[in-house]
């Protein structure tokens, strides 16, 4: 698969710093794909300095004008979708389909959306006697994970620019070509030199770099609490920005009455899709008690038809780390219903999809982010108790529930300590501000709300 060897700073592809390298390796069977540079702090650095030089130019750049580069890039996106969803099933491992609806088509929308937030937004406002001017923070640090690679540097890119901010990115380090097309989507989109920046590298010297730039203002990162918390602790000692998407451990609640089979079945396809890497996956599904062992029995046979359509996960390392969680689970008591830590397969980073009941509230299951195809089934007495199983975990990213009436489901997510809850099934919503309470972040992402996380106010009093 071909792979640019060099960064790109400043509107054109350079060679890095170093000579170092990173291999990109197909997690299906375990090919190297590619080798792109491993980037270092001085190309951090070139990148940053890029990003400042062109700030002030994009930043009074007029927003139909940035509207413009983002709708180009949201054509050039569209125009090259089966390249990427080639691209994203080569080096995540996504299977096809989910990679040319999701991967390869959300992107599309959120850029569009950012296109016309671009347009729309009111960059000066009125209040009493003073005028606020809605501005740009300044050079963005953009850290991105692999578990959505193009989404992920969609919902932070477009809205910086939309805003008027430049951006230097440091992706994933497993998903790097994903990044690599969107370089050339935007180099294409005709936005000007320095106004987006891409280096690869890993998270420990690239990452790194980049969260402690002096020339950076704010740093936007998704990816886990662990990492999230020292960059936060990086941004507050410089006194910077800081939005941090981090882990979830989501809780999908049927409620007594609910439609109980649609609600185990979409349950479970939440959990599966992406082969379980997404964090705001439901991961707990909980119900009451004299519906418990037929919900076990549905979810049981819902993750049997999954076997032989779920993909990899990303790497060996996520492999064994899933595999782990689910051996603790079996040492600490839960019912293995299917699945288990067996491989599935001779080649390739394979999970079996695991379903697990009699699940406690405090086993490590149930409250550790497992980032793979596996769900918990747990009991519950009443809807207080259902309540204080939802909200017992550190996280709080996302939810559902489901009852025999709305107003029913809305009055149990009001109470929920969490940043989404689709009620019934709702559909997802691109515009809808996304991100967590507790440790599951700060900030939000996606529509207005995300937007607004890129820029600072000023006001004039007259």
């Amino acid at each position: 698969m071909k792979a640019h060897d060099g960064i790109y700073v400043d509107g054109a592809w350079r060679p890095a710093a170093g000579t170092d390298t990173i291999e990109v390796v197909n997690p299906a069977d375990e090919q190297v794909l590619a080798h792109v540079p491993a980037g270092t702090a001085e190309d951090v650095d070139a990148a940053v300095r890029a990003a400042r030089a062109a700030l002030p130019a994009w930043a009074a750049t007029e927003p139909a004008e940035r509207a413009a580069r983002l709708t180009a890039l949201r054509d050039r996106l569209a125009a090259r979708a089966e390249e990427i969803a080639e691209t994203v099933t080569a080096e995540l491992g996504a299977p096809p389909k989910l990679s040319q609806t999701v991967h390869a088509a959300l992107p599309v929308a959120v850029a569009g959306s950012y296109a016309e937030l671009a347009a729309a937004h009111a960059f000066e406002e009125r209040l009493g006697n003073s005028t606020v001017l809605h501005e740009p923070v300044g050079v963005v640090g953009a850290i991105t994970p692999w578990n959505y690679p193009l989404h992920q540097i969609v919902a932070k890119v477009a809205p910086a620019l939309a805003a008027g901010c430049t951006v230097v990115l440091k992706p994933a380090e497993d998903t790097p070509l994903t990044a690599q097309l969107f370089a050339e989507a935007v180099d294409e989109a005709g936005v000007p030199a320095g106004v987006f920046n891409l280096v690869t590298g890993l998270g420990p010297v690239a990452g790194q770099a980049l969260a402690e730039h002096e020339g950076v203002d704010m740093v936007s990162f998704t990816g886990s609490t662990a990492v999230g918390r020292r960059i936060g602790a990086t941004a507050g000692a410089a006194v910077k920005r800081v939005a941090l998407e981090l882990g979830g451990k989501s809780a999908n609640v049927i409620l007594p009455g609910a439609d109980l089979s649609r609600a185990v079945n979409v349950g479970v396809a939440n959990v599966m899709s992406n082969s379980g890497q997404t964090c705001s996956a439901w991961t707990r599904m909980l119900v009451h008690r004299e519906d418990y062992e037929q919900a076990v029995e549905l979810a049981a046979d819902a993750a049997a038809k999954y076997g032989e359509r779920i993909g990899p996960v990303v790497s060996a390392r996520q492999r064994d780390r899933v595999r782990g969680y689910i051996e603790k689970g079996l040492a600490e008591g839960a019912r293995l219903v299917t699945g288990g830590p067996e491989a599935p397969r001779e080649r390739g980073y394979y999970v079996r999809p695991t379903v697990f009941a009699d699940v406690r509230p405090d086993m490590t299951i149930a409250q550790e982010e497992i980032f793979g195809p596996v769900l918990c089934l747990l009991a519950y007495e009443d809807t207080e108790d259902a309540l204080r199983i939802a909200n017992g975990t550190e996280y709080g990213l996302a939810g559902a529930v489901w009852a025999a009436e709305e107003t029913e489901a809305v009055a149990f997510a009001r109470r929920l300590e969490t940043g989404q809850v689709d009620i019934n099934g709702g559909r997802f919503n691109p515009l809808a501000p996304f991100g967590g309470y507790k440790r599951s972040g700060v900030g939000r992402e996606l529509g207005p709300h995300g937007l607004a996380e890129y820029l600072q106010t000023k006001s004039f009093q007259f």
